[in-house]
């Protein structure tokens, strides 16, 4: 990869990893309501001029109830969820277990997308990928009611990334990337706006908190998509994905560090099995196939990009 491209992808790998640090200290003040929404908004503020002046939006006519099915699976709704979640554990299990998403995609697959067959390493990966996420669950948050209810939380959030992910590669895979994400910010923000106000603070949150929150709006989201085109056009889809693998680690590090959360052996353990079983779950299909299947897109990664012949990225 070009110089340009290392600095991208250590970008990357860096503002897709502070989100989950970000969202913990702002869920301590704030509603998770609220800080999803001052996150879409925030976001949409300064995504929705950049693609009204490229005209971004012109290739969205039409597709109305897709973009809108989107915005749900892929932004309010995993918001939402991963907020909440992180209400009730660390920032660096949610970020392990937000990681499992191409294991979930690949499960989605074999019932969605005929073209795929998973066989060989990438059912070996299905099988390590799932059993890293039981080993975080069942071991971390055993006998913690609580803990196992914002696991569900996040859990379900993944699911709604994987979802998203095939929506976009069967009908918005030929959508510029600008439009669709400003589109799916805007309609989020407006689905949690009522959320956010019924749910608002009665006192002016703390600067450590309204910090948080224009961080995961202006850096973790608008900046942070933005950078990510420019990393696919500079080094490739392929290539950029493979922050999927680096982002758990960063979260991790700033979760033990930062906010002093625990790193156990079990975390550990079920670190190195998410991470070996999405990779080995998200490799190209074999050979003979490849003409007439993509492989599964990888996972924390947006999938609001144009569905590639290889692994694509967020």
């Amino acid at each position: 990869m070009t110089r340009k491209a290392w600095i991208l992808f250590a970008a990357m790998s860096v503002l897709w990893g502070t989100s989950y640090l970000f969202i913990k200290v702002a869920v301590d003040e704030l509603s998770a309501p609220m800080v999803a929404a001052s996150r879409t908004g925030i976001a949409a503020l300064v995504l929705v001029p950049l693609a009204l002046r490229r005209r971004a939006f012109d290739a969205l006519r039409g597709r109305v109830p897709t973009v809108v099915l989107l915005a749900f699976t892929h932004v309010a709704g995993p918001f939402l969820l991963i907020s909440y979640g992180e209400v009730h554990i660390s920032s660096s299990l949610t970020a392990l277990l937000i990681a499992a998403q191409p294991i979930i995609i690949a499960l989605l697959a074999l019932k969605l997308d005929a073209t795929e067959r998973v066989s060989g390493p990438r059912a070996v990966g299905l099988a390590v990928g799932l059993g890293g996420v039981a080993t975080l669950v069942g071991f971390d948050l055993t006998g913690d009611r609580l803990g196992l209810l914002g696991a569900g939380m996040v859990l379900l959030a993944t699911f709604g990334y994987a979802c998203a992910t095939l929506i976009v590669k069967r009908r918005l895979g030929d959508v510029a990337p600008l439009g669709l994400v400003a589109s799916t910010m805007s309609i989020s923000t407006a689905a949690l706006l009522p959320l956010a106000v019924a749910t608002a603070p009665t006192e002016v949150p703390s600067g450590k908190a309204i910090g948080s929150l224009l961080a995961l709006g202006l850096v973790c989201t608008a900046v942070a998509f933005l950078a990510f085109y420019a990393l696919i056009a500079e080094a490739g889809a392929g290539r950029a994905a493979l922050i999927t693998y680096l982002n758990p680690i960063v979260a991790v590090l700033l979760g033990v560090l930062v906010l002093g959360e625990a790193l156990t052996p079990a975390t550990a353990a079920g670190t190195a099995l998410i991470l070996a079983g999405s990779w080995l779950a998200t490799r190209p299909a074999k050979p003979a196939a490849a003409d007439s299947a993509d492989p599964v897109a990888p996972a924390h990664v947006s999938p609001c990009t144009p569905e590639p012949a290889s692994p694509s990225g967020r």
